[in-house]
């Protein structure tokens, strides 16, 4: 099955609740230690959800630069590697409205040697790389008018799904919730 960006549905989805950002940021840290240069994450969810905190934690798992803030006003943010693993390059698509805004950041040119993680990139990132994850971050209690954005102790729902080739299997941080 096709989708509208062209790329098949995923090879395998899960859905699983952590309850903390510090548990977000450990689940993944562990992912990390699954990815390799030539990645591509694709983060989706409200604002508040999570998206950088997962990044702090994905970035610690690979072992970069501490120090990992949203990109949303500068749009892409690169971490150094603190040893021999890939660079994470953050990016924010946020306010970027056309194909050619994407074009514009040259995630091209750094896809070989780092790990990409877009913010807001659904349906405008996908052609950067045969295969990629997807991860939807859900923060229920966001959705309270007396919610605290501030409040670390809430649950999040996560919905991570591999497409193409490179994930056509399950990662193992991922199979080890089942």
């Amino acid at each position: 099955m096709q989708t509208s960006s062209g790329h098949c549905g995923p090879a395998w989805s899960r859905s699983f609740t952590v309850h903390s950002a510090a548990g977000l940021q450990r689940f993944a840290a562990a992912l990390g230690g699954d990815l390799a240069a030539g990645d591509l994450l694709i983060l989706t969810g409200g604002l508040g959800a999570g998206k950088t905190t997962f990044t702090q934690g994905l970035g610690e798992g690979l072992g970069v630069r501490p120090g990992i803030i949203s990109p949303t006003f500068v749009l892409v943010r690169v971490h150094p590697p603190l040893a021999g693993g890939p660079a994470l390059v953050h990016a924010d698509a946020y306010r970027l409205e056309s194909a050619a805004d994407i074009d514009d950041l040259d995630l091209e040119s750094t896809m070989d040697t780092s790990v990409t993680v877009v913010e807001w990139g659904a349906g405008r990132v996908e052609h950067l790389a045969e295969s990629h994850l997807e991860i939807h971050l859900d923060r229920p209690a966001m959705a309270g008018a007396s919610a605290d954005p501030d409040d670390d102790d809430e649950p999040r729902r996560v919905l991570i799904e591999g497409y193409g080739q490179r994930w056509a299997n399950t990662p193992s941080v991922v199979g080890s919730l089942d």
